[in-house]
């Protein structure tokens, strides 16, 4: 696996090697000691799997407060999306910064997203599947989002939104970028 640096200090994309024959090919998507030898948290409290009926359907931004924080590790397995990672890390010089990646099963790239990074995507495709590892259990009364169209964060959708569930499209707007580390407190 390579691990590649983001702009946003501890986020990384993570692309797997193929070992190819005439079969096919294989590929680890997951160690837990290259994980830790990059100085990541490995811990995998539970799976998930979302799919996606509509291209331009978005989801998120989610995030999870402490005691609660989680790391999350997202891979598309079918179709592609546009995903997006935002920093809301209280003391961080890159808070209300943002990234955004290509995931796609043609390009089989992983995404580590560390606790406390909002995360959100755009399916770029009709039936797009994503499976995410997560390194904590959801606990709903520390969830926390921001609102995707926030001007505040600059975040440039590829295609008009098709579809967003009522709740991802009514978290509140930030007012400056102190907001962010107001919704963690």
């Amino acid at each position: 696996m390579r691990f590649l640096e983001t702009p946003l200090d501890g986020v990384f994309i993570i692309e797997p090697d193929l070992i190819a024959d005439a079969r096919g090919f294989f590929a680890r998507t997951f160690c837990a000691r290259e994980f830790e030898a990059h100085g990541l948290d490995p811990t995998v409290a539970q799976c998930n799997v979302s799919h996606t009926d509509r291209r331009g359907t978005i989801r998120g931004l989610h995030f999870q407060v402490p005691p609660v924080g989680e790391t999350k590790l997202v891979r598309c397995v079918r179709g592609a999306l546009h995903d997006v990672v935002v920093d809301v890390r209280p003391s961080s010089p890159t808070r209300g910064a943002h990234v955004a990646v290509t995931l796609s099963a043609e390009n089989r790239r992983t995404l580590y997203i560390p606790a406390l990074f909002a995360h959100g995507f755009q399916t770029l495709l009709d039936q797009t599947e994503v499976e995410y590892q997560m390194g904590a259990f959801y606990a709903p009364e520390h969830q926390r989002g921001l609102r995707y169209d926030d001007p505040i964060l600059g975040i440039q959708w590829p295609l008009p939104v098709a579809a967003i569930s009522d709740r991802d499209a009514c978290w509140p707007l930030l007012e400056d970028s102190a907001a962010i580390a107001r919704l963690i407190a």
